[in-house]
């Protein structure tokens, strides 16, 4: 049974910074593709950023590059997304993403993945 539960999220100004986490369960996060989507209302779900082989090959979306990171404590089997320099525009729920299949640059398409977590919102006041 795979589990991914997420955590962090919260309400910070723009400019600051949050980090979220996911925590995997029944899942090797360092021998498999990870992922943070967010949704904000109204709008489609969006990947923000990907990890694989146990965070040595990263991939982000445009408008995070340069502020958000993603890392894997494969230890823990934890993937992190730390998000500096935040925006309002970044306001929206983030979830974590497991379970790949396809060519790597499919990593931004929800259909691709499997399993997801329940989510964790991060709101941005300006």
């Amino acid at each position: 049974q795979v589990q991914l539960v997420e955590s962090g999220g919260g309400s910070v100004q723009a400019g600051g910074s949050l980090r979220l986490s996911c925590a995997a369960s029944g899942y090797t996060a360092a021998r498999n593709f990870m992922g943070w989507f967010r949704q904000a209302p109204g709008k489609e779900r969006e990947g923000v950023a990907a990890s694989f082989r146990g965070g040595i090959i990263t991939y982000y979306t445009d408008s995070v590059k340069g502020r958000f990171t993603i890392s894997q404590d494969n230890a823990k089997n934890t993937v992190y997304l730390q998000m500096n320099g935040l925006k309002p525009e970044d306001t929206a729920m983030y979830y974590c993403a497991s379970g790949f299949s396809g060519s790597i640059g499919d990593w931004n398409e929800e259909s691709r993945y499997q399993y997801w977590g329940q989510g964790t919102q991060v709101t941005v006041s300006s």
